[in-house]
């Protein structure tokens, strides 16, 4: 049996919001709002309206029309090594998007190519010990000055315990914690590290009015998600 190097994706391509929408009814929201958030978290860091977006792991890409959104004038690139996923992204059909299969090693770009990479919940499903070499392929590409954001469950959650011990797709997840994801940025040599958590309240009519506070909780560390931005020096 072969070592797993990273999750396959194929089978779940056609039916992953679904499955998706079902493991977090829990939350009171859906997969699109919790996308949508992602986005929303990167916005408030960026100033440049028409940057060239890279979404590493892009799935059925889902998070392509936020982007649009809240990023008038991008240009969007997204790619995945599930073919199955990438052909359901393609079928969205957005202008200035770009959808594609690569290997999950070898980023099919040039060095100095883009503003942004964005990495939602990708790494828990590749394995450790290929971390860093994919995140030596996402320095190359990005430009100097350019931003890798990092998106990942929070292990010290309980309710994200909960959500990735019951969904499909995470059985073989190996969280990482925000500590770990700093440490290897730092190896790195990316510079002006910081970590935010997220998504501390349910999203349930009744809790809602609570959603505001967690700009300001963004240093407490039991949020849902967390999500590391890091820049690339010189």
């Amino acid at each position: 049996m072969s070592k797993r190097v990273f999750d396959d994706f194929d089978g779940f391509a056609d039916e992953y919001r679904q499955i998706h929408n079902e493991g977090i009814r829990f939350t009171g929201a859906d997969s699109d709002h919790f996308s949508e958030q992602k986005i929303e978290e990167v916005r408030k860091h960026e100033t440049s309206e028409h940057p060239l977006i890279l979404d590493l792991g892009c799935g059925d890409g889902n998070s392509a029309a936020f982007f649009q959104k809240h990023f008038a004038g991008c240009e969007y690139i997204g790619l995945d090594t599930s073919v199955a996923s990438v052909a359901v992204a393609q079928e969205r059909d957005l202008l200035g998007t770009t959808f594609a299969h690569y290997d999950g090693f070898k980023v099919p770009y040039p060095e100095r190519s883009f503003d942004i990479v964005y990495i939602a919940c990708v790494l828990h499903h590749v394995e450790p010990e290929q971390h860093k070499k994919l995140l030596s392929e996402v320095k190359r590409v990005l430009k100097s000055g350019g931003r890798l954001y990092i998106f990942e469950h929070n292990p010290l959650n309980p309710a994200t315990q909960y959500m990735v011990k019951t969904c499909p797709f995470d059985e073989n997840a190996v969280l990482l914690t925000s500590s770990y994801t700093r440490k290897m940025l730092r190896s790195l040599n990316f510079r002006e590290i910081s970590i935010d958590f997220t998504i501390f309240f349910p999203r349930h009519r009744i809790f809602r009015s609570l959603m505001r506070l967690e700009d300001y909780l963004s240093w407490l560390p039991f949020g849902g998600q967390y999500y590391a931005r890091s820049v690339k020096g010189e």
